[in-house]
């Protein structure tokens, strides 16, 4: 098949690749002139484990190229999708802006019969709103469908390859079987194809990612209240995971969620609600949690200070959101490192990937180190931010010799706590005894 992908982000590159690798003819487009122009060069604009040879494979066997020109795009492809982003407005709701810009210009080059598939995060009704601008604008047919994505950053080319459910939101036989036979190499192994109207497509992804972040939110109370009681979260997470009604995923407390999609989809459904007049009080608890999370561990520090963090040197190790990812939206760190730098402390920082990205953000106001043990000399603590394997087994004899005060603030519960003790570093966890 002859495919489009709008939009070059995380979601578009990747399946764009993945499109690719299973034999179709995909030509990725962004206005990004610098992006596509690295992208040609084999240059990834982000990390994502397996993904630069993907690409370079099939750049190679001529299947993948890039564009700056949407004209172009269009008109070589017989599906297109929108991989465009949705951020967040003020009032939390979805800026639909780019989707519905760029449809009314692919309107203007449609010269046969298209589909056009809506892959990005979008509210209800959205492919109601493209619909109507392809009747009123397109000189051919567009049937427009729903398809979200439920791609894990740093996990992102095997979710895509070998989809747990792939969800298709359309009532139009012919385009239905159209997407089920694109899609048909990667659910050779039985994982359902599901089949509903847009609507229910559309608020399906922002159900499961709301879902998901209500367990986190759920599990980072849980274990504050574990501290007050003299309970050790770690030993409930698995009293309670062990129950398949439960499950044992997204049960680890720790400094909160981030990202580009938890936080904003769990605003945008909110939004959603306050316009058809309905209150998600879960909803809006599980905001409201996650936000106060991630202000827990700079405040142990605080407490641990009585206050007095001006002029401490605190090594954080861990930048981005999650691990296998260089993403920074919405990371703990970054509302962790601002609190630290009010409170007049000096930051030594070190990520495995997310140094550069961390630098746009924060400019030279912190220390960055290549090597995690570079960031803990003369520190008067270590904060533990993101769970990188290369942090769940350090040398604490070293990091003791290091540290100006051997003290660690885990805010992934990745060690334990009586080990680290018995190397006479003091130990902090989320809820951890």
């Amino acid at each position: 098949m002859n495919i489009s992908i709008i939009g070059t982000g995380y979601v578009g590159l990747v399946q764009g690749a993945c499109f690719a690798d299973t034999g179709n003819y995909v030509i990725c487009m962004d206005i990004d002139e610098k992006k596509i122009a690295s992208l040609k060069k084999g240059i990834m604009p982000i990390y994502e484990p397996g993904l630069e040879e993907m690409v370079s494979r099939n750049v190679n066997a001529s299947r993948l190229e890039f564009t700056t020109n949407l004209k172009l795009a269009v008109e070589r492809s017989s599906i297109i999708f929108l991989c465009l982003p949705t951020p967040p407005q003020d009032d939390g709701s979805a800026n639909l802006s780019q989707v519905l810009s760029v449809a009314e210009t692919i309107a203007k080059y449609v010269i046969e019969e298209k589909i056009v598939v809506s892959k990005s995060t979008v509210p209800v009704g959205t492919c109601e709103k493209l619909r109507s601008i392809f009747r009123k604008q397109a000189k051919h047919p567009v049937e427009v469908v729903s398809n979200p994505e439920f791609l894990k950053e740093g996990a992102a080319v095997q979710d895509s390859l070998k989809p747990d459910r792939i969800v298709i939101g359309s009532r139009n036989k012919k385009t239905i079987e159209t997407l089920m036979e694109l899609y048909e190499p990667f659910v050779r192994t039985g994982n359902p194809i599901i089949v509903m109207d847009e609507r229910s497509a559309e608020m399906t992804k922002y159900a499961a990612n709301s879902f998901l972040a209500t367990k986190i939110s759920y599990m980072n109370e849980l274990a504050l209240l574990c501290e007050k009681v003299g309970a050790d979260i770690n030993f409930i997470r698995k009293g309670i995971g062990s129950d398949p009604r439960i499950g044992s995923q997204f049960l680890f407390p720790g400094v909160g969620y981030g990202g580009s999609c938890f936080p904003k989809d769990v605003k945008a459904l909110i939004k959603t609600s306050q316009e058809y007049d309905f209150e998600l009080k879960i909803l809006k608890a599980v905001d409201e949690v996650n936000a106060r999370q991630k202000k827990v561990l700079f405040r142990k520090l605080q407490s641990y200070y009585d206050g007095e963090l001006e002029g401490k040197s605190v090594a954080v190790w861990g930048l981005a959101f999650k691990p296998q990812t260089d993403d920074m939206r919405e990371a703990p760190s970054i509302e962790i490192i601002s609190a630290l730098l009010s409170a007049g402390a000096k930051v030594r920082a070190h990520d495995p990937i997310a140094n550069e990205n961390a630098k746009k953000i924060f400019g030279n106001s912190i220390e960055y180190f290549e090597n995690p043990y570079e960031a803990l000399k003369g520190a008067d603590a270590l904060l533990v931010v993101t769970e990188w394997n290369e942090f769940r087994r350090p040398d604490f004899e070293k990091i003791k010799s290091l540290m100006k005060r051997a003290v660690i603030f885990d805010g992934r519960n990745i060690y334990e706590p009586k080990v680290v003790r018995e190397y006479g570093i003091e130990y902090f966890g989320i809820g951890r005894i």
